[in-house]
């Protein structure tokens, strides 16, 4: 790829099938009057066309340059997620018990690359929502600067039952391949995610709160981003309870 242009806003795939695709064309063309003629005795292997061909001096070799247009990418992706969680309020550990993804990527060029782009995405809002929690202390400076206290998605983070369901959308001459991005906008999905905690963390609360604080109290709070470990413990209202137990002894 000598002219790769700009990479971003999940393009990249697309403009380079593009260009291939038009590569391709072209060497069709050039191998065309061979493989007519080789065909007069019968079918025509792949390795004997090609060799024909270079023995005959074709070139094999071909470059397109494909310049987007604005309409290619003028389009939207449609998608819905539900998720089930379980968080333990003794510690704010939150453990996804299951996740179902549905989502329009129109007709993919690749479904296990998409599927791919699709659940990776996905985890990576998991982790933005969770997990990464960026502090810096009174000069400025990062004090989460490391894995030791920066913490990112892993392999516990993926969902227990985890299914992703593709929406084939009808052909549409504008896009390449009728194809949509895959890379960026599944990261969305794990809002679910969040969703889920909520509700769960709303459970606790009035389970929790409810012998100090009247039950509307108990279902009002404010649930920033990330919602970490300590955050979900505090959350839930149980040290509220331990407090309140304590103050009696």
């Amino acid at each position: 790829m000598v002219q790769g242009g700009f990479s971003g806003g999940s393009t990249t795939s697309e403009n380079c099938c593009e260009a291939i695709r038009l590569a391709c064309n072209t060497l069709v063309e050039r191998l065309k009057p061979v493989k007519d003629k080789m065909a007069e005795n019968g079918v025509v292997p792949w390795e004997a066309l090609i060799g024909q061909a270079a023995a005959t001096n074709v070139n094999l070799s071909a470059s397109a340059l494909w310049i987007p247009e604005e309409s290619t990418s003028k389009y939207l992706n449609y998608g819905a997620a539900i998720s089930e969680v379980e968080i333990d309020v003794l510690t704010g550990a939150t453990t996804i018990l299951r996740s179902d993804l549905s989502y329009d990527c129109g007709k993919s060029l690749n479904p296990a690359t998409d599927l791919g782009q699709v659940e990776g995405a996905f985890i990576q809002g998991v982790g933005f929502l969770m997990y990464e929690e960026f502090l810096t202390n009174s000069d400025g400076l990062a004090v989460t600067n490391s894995t030791w206290n920066y913490k990112v998605p892993t392999v516990d983070t993926i969902p227990k039952e985890f299914n992703v369901e593709f929406i084939n959308s009808p052909h549409n001459k504008n896009r390449v391949l009728s194809s949509k991005a895959s890379g960026e906008p599944p990261l969305l999905l794990s809002a679910s995610v969040h969703c889920a905690m909520r509700e769960a963390i709303r459970e606790a609360r009035v389970e929790f709160c409810s012998s100090v604080a009247s039950e509307s109290t108990a279902l009002t709070f404010q649930m920033n981003v990330p919602t970490t470990m300590p955050m979900v413990k505090e959350l839930c209202g149980l040290n509220t309870v331990e407090n309140y137990l304590e103050s009696f002894i």
